[in-house]
């Protein structure tokens, strides 16, 4: 199992540090939460961030777009240095085109499901995404309470990723901690990504280790 920070709950006034001792903790990519305002009501930011966040890092990037017509806005994000791009595919008139397109950019391509998001309308794209992210919160901000009923729905999803022969990546993004992560385990997911658990942690750098050891037992 891996674990994603996502900045939005860092300080930004010392992004750079917080990302450093993440990292050196144990870290394995970082996650960047974009939001618009209008498929979301929180508004966060766009790729000069993402830029940034790329010249203090080597991690992997994995941007979740939260936006709108999110197709529209994939080249900028990739060009700032974006490594994973995830969509929400009911933002988007052709979901299937714009996956491929992020993967023609040499980019991994991700869904991003939404609690009330049916498995069947998302099914047909499992064989050609990179990775899905479950929500276990309804998308746009962080801190909110775990959705209980989240784990099962990444079983299914490990179902149906292994039925469509295809080896999907699974990530979960909403209320995770380290005593979540054991039930992430056995769900089997290999993401975990958390923004408060970490960084609004004493120890931002423990929190990591601490749900890496969690993931370990």
């Amino acid at each position: 199992m891996r674990i994603a920070p996502s900045i939005l709950s860092a300080d930004f006034s010392k992004l750079a540090t917080e990302i450093e001792r993440v990292e050196a903790a144990g870290a394995a990519q970082l996650h960047l939460d974009v939001m618009d305002g209008h498929y979301v009501p929180n508004l966060t930011f766009g790729p000069m961030i993402v830029e940034a966040v790329r010249r203090t890092t080597t991690l992997p990037l994995d941007v979740h777009l939260m936006i709108e017509h999110a197709d529209t806005h994939v080249d900028a994000y990739v060009d700032a240095g974006a490594d994973m791009v995830a969509v929400h595919p009911e933002t988007l008139y052709h979901p299937h085109l714009a996956l491929t397109e992020i993967q023609k950019r040499g980019k991994k391509a991700g869904i991003a499901i939404n609690p009330g998001t049916s498995f069947a309308s998302i099914e047909e794209l499992i064989a050609i995404a990179d990775y899905a992210i479950i929500m276990a919160v309804n998308p746009g901000w962080g801190g909110q309470k775990f959705i209980e009923g989240s784990f099962e729905r990444a079983r299914r999803l490990r179902r149906l990723a292994v039925d469509r022969e295809t080896s999907l990546s699974i990530e979960i993004d909403g209320g995770m901690n380290a005593e979540r992560v054991p039930q992430a385990a056995e769900a089997g997911i290999d993401v975990v990504i958390a923004g408060s658990a970490v960084f609004k942690a004493d120890d931002p750098a423990a929190a990591v280790a601490d749900m890496l050891q969690a993931a370990s037992v």
